[in-house]
């Protein structure tokens, strides 16, 4: 039986998907989704301990080969909240269950194909070396490391992703440069608004301290800004 809040938030969820489908930023249509599915992935180069990047167009998602075609990676997920039938957890992981896991910060470090993790998208294998030189950890250890954290954890986009889970398996230190680049570009951002405000304000000073504009006209200029400002 279904949970009748999964469904009336999956409703609205489908209605935000189609939106974003209109604006060119949605997922692909279920024909292109089995497509994806029915991609082939030689297994033969990845060795057990690998790290696996796929490179999404907003993000790269990040897990690890576990052997025999088993990849272990973190995902968000609403469904382990709403029903114990392991049968319907352990299927892939829809869009609409993964924002909804986001939303809510909860995730499961789950167990997949290499199919079902690269859902069609190209595999790097060990492309974060280059950056933890000497870290590595055995092969072995990762393995141990990535099997012993299967299961539900809660999910944070800044403290707990693919990428730190990842990252600390292999390299003993869970750290995202996702989130690191991510919060560079809100800093940058925020730097930018400042530097409008304070541009604005450099403005107005100098047309009341230099007279360039009459004191009649002084409050149709501030006014506006003022309510700039508070919108």
């Amino acid at each position: 039986m279904k949970n009748p809040m999964y469904e009336i938030v999956s409703l609205l969820l489908e209605k935000f998907l189609l939106i974003t489908r209109l604006l060119g930023m949605g997922s692909s249509s279920e024909e292109d989704e089995k497509k994806k599915h029915a991609s082939y992935y030689d297994t033969t180069y990845f060795k057990p301990g690998d790290l696996l990047e796929v490179p999404r167009t907003l993000f790269i998602h990040f897990g690890i080969y576990l052997g025999d075609n088993r990849v272990a990676h973190l995902m968000p997920d609403i469904l382990p909240a709403l029903t114990n039938d392991q049968k319907q957890i352990q299927k892939v992981v829809t869009n609409k269950r993964l924002i909804l896991g986001v939303i809510a910060k909860m995730a499961r470090i789950r167990v997949d194909t290499v199919e079902d993790f690269a859902y069609g998208g190209c595999i790097l294998v060990n492309h974060m070396d280059r950056l933890f030189k000497n870290k590595v950890l055995s092969n072995e250890e990762v393995v141990s490391r990535a099997e012993k954290l299967v299961g539900a954890t809660d999910y944070s986009l800044l403290w707990n992703n693919c990428e730190h889970f990842v990252t600390f398996c292999r390299y003993g230190s869970g750290v995202s440069f996702q989130t690191d680049k991510f919060c560079e570009t809100v800093k940058m951002i925020i730097r930018d608004q400042r530097s409008v405000v304070a541009t604005a304000l450099l403005g107005l000073v100098s047309i009341f301290c230099l007279g360039l504009a009459p004191s009649t006209t002084l409050p149709t200029i501030i006014i506006p800004f003022m309510l700039w400002m508070a919108g």
